[in-house]
């Protein structure tokens, strides 16, 4: 029986109106290919669980993303670099972005298998999937050079610490807060937990 997460349900509900029947359907084939799976909100982002992570979806202001945790089992790694947006599908703006139906439910099911099986990619352990830069943060970084040099010459954990604390907001006035908050620190080089770091003398 599937096992679905109101939170989900609120997330899509509150996505763009482009991304919900984007969502609606990842969602749909995901439960088809594996009628066992969970839902969660990690990261801000709905996620897809059956003995581990399997995959998970996002939406932002002008498209969506879809992505699997062992990808490297699952596709070809040159294809894989040649996406311009984080999962493997690029960016989907459309239903019709979507592989057919059976190739993805088939990807899921596959997924799932090796979840299920126990088998781990190379490295050992399954990374953090990294987290694509929104669209209204990313606007706000290219309006202050200082705030976005900062950013970019973080680290990938200092950049995932900035992109989690906005995307994590639950309300659109709280986001507007923390990115402009976000942007203030940044212009000053400071790191989204430079009140906890020990300054070096």
């Amino acid at each position: 029986m599937a096992k679905k997460n109101p939170k989900v349900d609120i997330y899509i509900a509150e996505a763009a109106p482009f991304a919900k029947p984007i969502l609606r359907r990842l969602r749909k084939l995901v439960h088809a290919g594996c009628p066992a799976v969970e839902e969660a909100i990690k990261w801000g982002f709905p996620h897809f669980v059956y003995k581990g992570n399997i995959a998970g979806m996002a939406a932002f202001k002008q498209h969506c993303v879809f992505g699997f945790w062992k990808h490297a089992l699952l596709f070809d790694r040159e294809n894989e670099e040649q996406k311009e947006a984080m999962g493997q599908f690029g960016r989907l703006t459309d239903v019709a972005d979507l592989p057919d139906d059976e190739i993805l439910i088939g990807y899921v099911r596959r997924a799932a298998e090796l979840n299920e099986t126990g088998v781990k990619i190379e490295s050992g352990r399954t990374p953090r999937p990294v987290l694509e830069l929104p669209d209204d943060f990313n606007g706000a970084l290219e309006k202050n050079r200082k705030a976005k040099a900062t950013f970019d010459n973080f680290s990938p954990s200092k950049r995932r610490d900035y992109i989690e604390w906005v995307t994590e907001a639950k309300r659109p006035q709280t986001r507007t807060q923390r990115i402009a908050t976000s942007i203030e620190w940044l212009a000053q080089g400071k790191s989204r937990n430079w009140q906890y770091e020990r300054r070096l003398v």
